[in-house]
């Protein structure tokens, strides 16, 4: 019977691979030690041919240099070789047996030394050898460890593994392979035999890339015009030559450079050709040159007037490949001028005017469409006949230009009078100081008589400072041309402000912006002109309105109607209705019809006057209650936005409410919404209770605003419908608003309440034209129905959900009939829709969500 294994070895043949692996891994880790520094060399002497150190150094010296550096390498690593040890076994299980507690395989090679005849001894010791066994289950291999960062302070082996990956990245690693094999570099390969290298650089503008001629397999080439080729030869001079038929003439090559210098030639293709390197392993190219075409720009259309008097002009440039530049060009047409009054005279000569063409910032140039938009509004050739010219250069410096284009360079436009006079004085002034007489007369006489003529009393005192200076000036000869063009810039300015207003009469203002519309229909303006004087009615008209509301007792215009002297009320919408109309007439071309409406609208502005609202004064019956109930919610969502803001300023956030004063949801009595009193409280942190924190009150007067909903009348006209959608959108702002007061978000709160008291005024407006309709039809159906008595012709009868009016004496139900006059499937189903709809909106009351969806159920 074959005896068993002694321990140790029964433990090393499971520990193999450990074993194993941990040997392997001190041979690594000696080494590295050993050859280091040899490593370290050669890493730098490989990145050093890499980025081709030897072609810096003197062609006779390069074999030298080379073989110092092998010699130093070769050197270092016999030095490694010589202090190089391979590890034994041995070493190997003293290494994995020191990592592992109590040296078990230290234990299992040992034997019993005392009580070898003692059987409890040798059990004992046999328990022993079992446990140290056992310690080896899962044993691993020890890493290496050279240590190499204290023998090398300078980290010598991390810069040479930097520098030979650059090197291998970005450098040229065939040259490595070159110099290694012949230790020379290009001095070597001269020694060797002639050879020569080639590339073909296109232009960077044509986007192709560069070619190494060497690598190519074709002789056949088609590159772009203006391709840049270079050619280097290796060898001794004469040996090599290139002969070419691409270049722009006969370009010989330079004198042969001294013995061991690289020749090099550079030409740039722009014609079809051969390139032919003649010698030994010569090689010949047949290039087909891609003419590069001239680019071509063109003028669409013709150019427009903005509003401001800038000059629009759209055009289109093309080319093979890229625009990089463009100009256009404006130079007077004089024989086009009418040569009258002040424009009699020759001109002063002035330099062209030229403006740089816009380009794409992104995307290609080939082709594109652009318009040229500029300022030539204070330019002595504003609104005379010009020529355009456009023209663009390619990336070659070749320039396309487009066909002249006669046109009126465009110019600002002045509708006032006065102050179009004053532009005609400046232009007349500018075109030659020959009219400075001419111009000094007309300045007096337009200023002999202000009153009622010139209304700003600052552009008469500017007037009459103008005209004493150009009158000091004739006085002493000819005009200089800086003051020349000192007076022309006082006149522009005060043409501006006779055109643009200055005047703080709102009603002044809309009178002068009704009569500069007037002004441009009549002249035939462009409609970018008429649509900025458009605007600015707009503008003047909403300014004076406002001002009249201001004069009320009411603060909020959103709570008042506006009505001429007749009686009829007119809304803010109907205004804008009208002023929409306006602008759709002339936009059609129908001037007159414009121009008759714009007269109307003039008429009614001047006779308005503002009265007060339905505000439940003198309202009875649900509406004037919706609309006090509406009145009082947005007084309270005002009230509850300036705590926000407040607490904002002190920086609290917290969403409570100032002691000592009531919650915006409360009334005199300090009872919410909920009929519950609400006792203040101190500076002591609990504000008011559960209704004192300002996100809860949010959203009471958010449910409260839910209630007013459900039983605000005006159900089925357009306008009750309008009003119901901006007290949605009251609500909906109301909800964010209380979810950022909850958050502590008080600049988002202020942003959603600003919002919700907007919506909340839109609604109001909205509600009282839906109330004024109601009134009308409500008056006139008493005069037609007999049945019905005099106190109730001209009261608005309550509406159910569904638009319905309650029946006589309070009963459920309604005499009318439901789906009169109409399709009955299509009314069916846009009841349906409309049920749906309200449902589905969270903000409703309960009782009526409760009805809505008992209402789904059954039908």
């Amino acid at each position: 019977m074959n005896e068993p294994p002694p321990p140790l070895d029964a433990a090393l043949q499971r520990l193999r691979w450990p074993l194993g692996l941990t040997r392997a891994g001190m041979v690594a880790e000696r080494a590295l030690r050993a050859f280091w520094p040899g490593f370290t060399a050669l890493g730098l002497l490989v990145a050093a041919l890499g980025f081709g150190a030897l072609d810096l150094a003197p062609a006779a010296g390069r074999l030298w240099l080379v073989l110092a550096a092998g010699l130093i390498v070769l050197g270092l690593l016999a030095r490694g070789a010589l202090r190089f040890r391979w590890p034994d076994r041995a070493e190997a299980v003293a290494r994995l047996d020191a990592t592992l507690p109590g040296r078990p395989l230290t234990a299992l090679g040992d034997g019993i030394a005392l009580g070898g005849n003692d059987a409890a001894a040798r059990g004992l010791w046999q328990a022993h050898l079992v446990r140290m066994a056992a310690r080896l289950a899962g044993v691993r291999p020890v890493p290496p460890d050279p240590q190499l960062a204290a023998r090398d302070p300078f980290a010598l082996r991390l810069v040479a593994l930097t520098a030979l990956t650059m090197a291998l990245l970005f450098g040229a690693p065939t040259r490595v392979v070159e110099a290694l094999r012949t230790g020379t570099g290009p001095a070597a390969a001269a020694a060797a035999g002639p050879t020569w290298e080639g590339w073909a650089e296109p232009p960077r503008y044509t986007g192709r890339p560069g070619l190494y001629l060497n690598t190519l397999g074709s002789d056949a080439l088609t590159l772009p015009a203006g391709t840049r080729l270079s050619f280097r030869l290796y060898g001794a001079p004469g040996v090599l030559d290139v002969q070419e038929s691409v270049s722009a003439g006969a370009a010989p090559l330079p004198a042969p450079p001294p013995e061991g210098e690289v020749q090099s030639l550079d030409l740039e293709a722009v014609r079809s050709g051969t390139v032919a390197i003649t010698g030994p392993g010569g090689r010949s190219f047949e290039l087909t040159i891609l003419p590069d075409a001239t680019p071509a720009v063109e003028v669409l259309g013709s150019a427009e007037r903005r509003a401001d008097g800038r000059l629009s002009q759209p055009f289109r440039a093309r080319d093979d490949y890229a625009v990089t530049a463009g100009r256009a060009t404006i130079t007077l047409d004089l024989g086009a001028v009418d040569r009258r009054f002040g424009l009699g005279p020759p001109p002063e000569a002035r330099e062209a005017l030229v403006f740089d063409l816009p380009l794409p910032i992104t995307g290609s140039r080939a082709d594109f469409t652009e318009v040229l938009a500029e300022d030539a509004a204070r330019h002595p050739w504003a609104n005379l006949p010009v020529r355009l010219n456009l023209s663009v250069e390619d990336g070659r410096g070749q320039i396309g230009v487009s066909a002249p284009v006669t046109m009126e360079l465009p110019g600002r436009r002045f509708f006032d009078p006065l102050a179009a006079a004053l532009i005609e004085m400046r232009r007349d002034l500018l075109w030659s100081r020959e009219n400075a007489p001419r111009v000094a007369e007309l300045l007096k006489a337009v200023s002999h008589r202000p009153e009622g003529f010139v209304r700003a009393e600052r552009v008469y005192l500017m007037l009459r400072v103008a005209i004493r200076r150009l009158d000091a000036a004739l006085a002493t000869g000819p005009l200089d041309p800086a003051l020349r063009d000192e007076l022309a810039e006082a006149l522009w300015e005060m043409a501006e402000l006779l055109e643009d207003g200055g005047l703080s009469d709102a009603l002044a203002a809309m009178r002068q912006a009704q009569e500069r519309l007037s002004e441009a229909i009549r002249n035939g303006a462009s409609p970018d002109e008429i649509a900025k004087l458009m605007e600015d009615l707009k503008a003047a008209t909403d300014n004076y309105i406002r001002q009249l509301a201001e004069r009320g007792e009411q603060a909020d215009p959103a709570e008042r109607f506006i009505e001429n002297q007749q009686g009829q009320q007119i809304t803010g919408d109907q205004i804008q209705q009208m002023m929409d109309e306006i602008e759709r007439l002339m936009q059609e071309g129908r001037m007159a019809e414009a121009q008759e409406l714009l007269d109307q609208l003039a008429r009614m502005m001047e006779n308005l006057r503002v009265t007060q609202g339905q505000d439940g004064e003198g309202m009875q019956g649900p509406g004037g209650q919706a609309m006090r109930d509406l009145a009082d919610t947005l007084r309270r969502q005002q009230g509850l936005s300036d705590e926000a803001f407040r607490q904002l300023q002190e920086g609290t956030g917290q969403g409570q409410g100032q002691p000592g004063e009531p919650a915006p949801g409360q009334g005199q009595n300090g009872q919410g919404p909920s009929g519950q009193g609400q006792s203040g409280q101190g500076q002591s942190g609990q504000g008011q209770g559960d209704q004192g924190n300002l996100a809860q009150r949010q959203r009471d007067l958010r449910e409260d605003l839910g209630r007013q909903q459900g039983l605000m009348p005006g159900t089925g006209s357009e306008a009750g419908d309008q009003a119901r959608q901006r007290l949605d959108e009251a609500g909906r702002a109301m909800e964010r608003a209380e979810e950022a007061l909850r958050q502590g978000d008080n600049g988002t709160a202020l942003d959603q309440q600003a919002d919700a008291i907007e919506a909340l005024r839109e609604g109001m407006r909205s509600l009282g034209e839906a109330l004024a309709e109601q009134q009308g039809g409500a008056a006139g159906q008493g005069a037609a129905r007999p049945g019905q008595g005099e106190g109730q012709a001209g009261r608005e009868m309550p509406r159910d959900p569904l638009g319905r009016t309650a029946g006589e004496g309070g009963r459920i139900g309604t005499d009318e009939t439901l789906l009169q006059g109409e399709d009955v499937y299509r009314r069916a189903r846009d009841l349906l829709d409309e049920i749906r709809r309200r449902s589905g909106e969270r903000l409703r009351p309960e009782d009526e969500l409760d009805y809505l969806r008992r209402l789904l159920e059954r039908f």
